[in-house]
C-alpha cells in the first residue's frame, strides 16, 4: 500500500495544526514515500525446485544480487550453513537459505554433504591426538577445511593466537578447479514425429560386415613421430611444488589445516637458537630441573631441513638444563632420521627414567616404534617393534596425492594418428 505524502499547505485551514503535531506528520510523510509497496527484489523466492544442497565453506560469507562480483550483496551466511541449490552457472551457483532468501556464490566456497560429515568427523578425531607441541602466529591465518590453498577458509586465527599441531601433509599446491555440487543431468532428446520415424526406419539397414585389416597395416601408419631422425621425446611436466600443511586444533576446539611455514613453535628461545635454520617440528618437556629460584626443564625436539618429503622429521635432539654452567646443553642428537609423529612420553613400567617414544624408519625400510628412556644426561634406546605406516585420520579431506592432483596429459596427434588401422578395423 502507498502512502499519499502530505505538505505543510494541506495542513492549512480554519484550524491550526500544533507545530510539533506538523513536523511529526512531516517526517512521517517523507518515510512513506521513501518506502517501497513491495519488498526488495533479492528477498523475492523465486519458487524454483532446489537440485542439491550445500553448505557454507567460510566463517562468513555475502550472497550476492547477481552473477557479477561487485553486484550488491543481499545476505551473510555463516560456516556451516544449509544452503539449497537451485540454479548454476558454471563455477557460480544460486542458492537458497532456510529463511527464502537467495543470492549467487561462488561454488568454490561451498561444502558438500560428504565433505562437511568429514570435516565433523576429522574433528572428533583429532581430540584422541597428542599435541606435538603448542605454536603461535605472527600474522592473522586462515584455518582451512583441506591441505589446500584453494579450500575454504572457515575461521581465522588472529594475531599472536595460540594453538597445538597435532599431524603434518605434503600436498600438491595446484591452481583452483571448478567444483561439482549438483550431478549434470543429460539434455533429453528431441523427440522425432512419426512420419520421420517411419522414413529412418525404412532406410535403415543392417550393418555390412567389418573387412579384415590389410596384413602390413603396422608398416601404412608409418612412418611415426618416433622413427623421424631428428625427434626428440616430449618432457614429461614437472611435478606440482609441494607445500606444508599442519592440523590444528585451536584452544576453542576447533580443527582445521594452515600453512606450516607460517607457525612459529613455542619453544623457549634458549633453546630454539639451536635450531640451525631447520623447522622444529615438535617438541615436548620430559622433565624438570630446579636451578635454585629458577624453574627449567628438560627438552625433545624434532626438526625438518629444508626439502624434506618423506615423514615429519629428519632429526631428533634432547637438551638438558646445566646447574653449574646455567645452560641448556646437548645430551643426545640424532641426523638423518626418516620419522614420523606422534611423538610422546611414554611409561617404563618398574623404572624411574622418564620414557618418550617416536616413529622412525630403518634402513630396511620398515617403520618401527622407537622407546627412549632418560635420566640425568643419559639417554638409552629401550625397545623398538614394528608398526604399520601411520594413516591420516579418517576424517581428513582433500589428502591430495602428486598422481591424483596432476591431470592427465592429453595424447599427441601423433599418437591418435599412429593407432588408427586399430581402431578402424577392430571396432565393434
Amino acid at each position: 500500500m502507498v502512502i499519499r505524502c502530505f505538505t505543510g499547505r494541506q495542513f492549512q485551514g480554519k484550524r491550526r495544526v500544533a507545530p510539533l503535531l506538523l513536523g511529526i506528520l512531516f517526517v512521517f510523510g517523507l518515510a512513506s514515500c521513501g518506502s517501497h509497496s513491495k519488498s526488495s527484489p533479492a528477498q523475492i523466492s523465486s519458487g524454483l525446485p532446489a537440485i542439491g544442497v550445500a553448505y557454507v565453506g567460510p566463517a562468513t560469507m555475502n550472497l550476492r544480487q547477481d552473477l557479477a562480483a561487485k553486484s550488491a550483496g543481499v545476505m551473510e551466511v555463516k560456516h556451516g550453513d544449509r544452503l539449497d541449490i537451485i540454479e548454476t552457472r558454471r563455477r557460480l551457483v544460486r542458492v537458497r537459505t532456510e529463511g527464502g532468501v537467495e543470492g549467487w556464490v561462488d561454488a568454490n566456497l561451498l561444502l558438500t554433504s560428504q565433505q562437511m560429515d568429514e570435516l565433523q568427523r576429522l574433528a572428533e578425531e583429532s581430540k584422541k591426538l597428542p599435541s606435538q607441541g603448542s605454536a603461535t602466529v605472527f600474522d592473522q591465518l586462515n584455518l582451512h577445511t583441506e591441505p589446500n590453498r584453494t579450500s575454504p577458509s572457515f575461521a581465522q586465527i588472529r594475531e599472536g593466537g595460540g594453538l597445538e599441531v597435532l599431524a603434518h601433509r605434503m600436498t600438491p599446491r595446484i591452481a583452483a578447479r571448478p567444483k561439482t555440487l549438483v550431478a549434470a543431468k543429460p539434455a533429453p532428446a528431441p523427440k522425432a514425429s512419426r512420419k520421420d520415424a517411419k522414413k529412418a526406419a525404412a532406410l535403415l539397414l543392417p550393418p555390412p560386415a567389418a573387412p579384415a585389416p590389410p596384413r602390413d597395416w603396422e608398416q601404412l601408419s608409418r612412418p611415426r613421430a618416433a622413427d623421424l631422425p631428428d625427434y626428440v621425446a616430449p618432457a614429461s611436466p614437472p611435478p606440482a611444488p609441494l607445500e606444508d600443511w599442519d592440523l590444528v586444533r585451536t584452544k576453542d576446539g576447533k580443527v582445521g589445516w594452515v600453512l606450516a611455514r607460517m607457525l612459529y613453535m613455542a619453544i623457549p628461545d634458549d633453546v630454539a637458537q639451536y635450531a640451525e635454520g631447520k623447522r622444529i617440528t615438535a617438541y615436548l618437556s620430559i622433565g624438570d630441573v630446579q636451578d635454585g629460584e629458577i624453574l627449567k626443564h628438560n627438552w625433545l625436539w624434532t626438526t625438518a631441513s629444508n626439502g624434506v618429503t618423506a615423514g615429519e622429521f629428519d632429526g631428533m635432539r634432547v637438551f638438558v638444563w646445566s646447574k653449574s654452567r646455567h645452560r641448556y646443553e646437548t645430551a643426545y642428537i640424532e641426523r638423518n632420521v626418516t620419522g614420523f609423529y606422534p611423538v610422546q612420553l611414554a611409561e617404563i613400567p618398574g623404572d624411574k627414567e622418564q620414557g618418550f617414544s617416536l616413529l622412525a624408519q630403518d634402513k630396511d625400510g620398515v617403520i618401527y616404534k622407537r622407546i627412549y628412556g632418560f635420566s640425568g644426561y643419559h639417554v638409552r634406546l629401550i625397545s623398538k617393534a614394528p608398526v604399520p605406516k601411520p594413516e591420516p585420520p579418517t576424517g581428513a579431506t582433500g589428502l591430495l596425492t602428486a598422481d591424483a592432483s596432476s591431470p592427465a596429459r592429453p595424447a599427441s596427434w601423433w599418437q591418435k594418428w599412429g593407432t588408427w588401422p586399430s581402431r578402424l578395423f577392430n571396432r565393434p
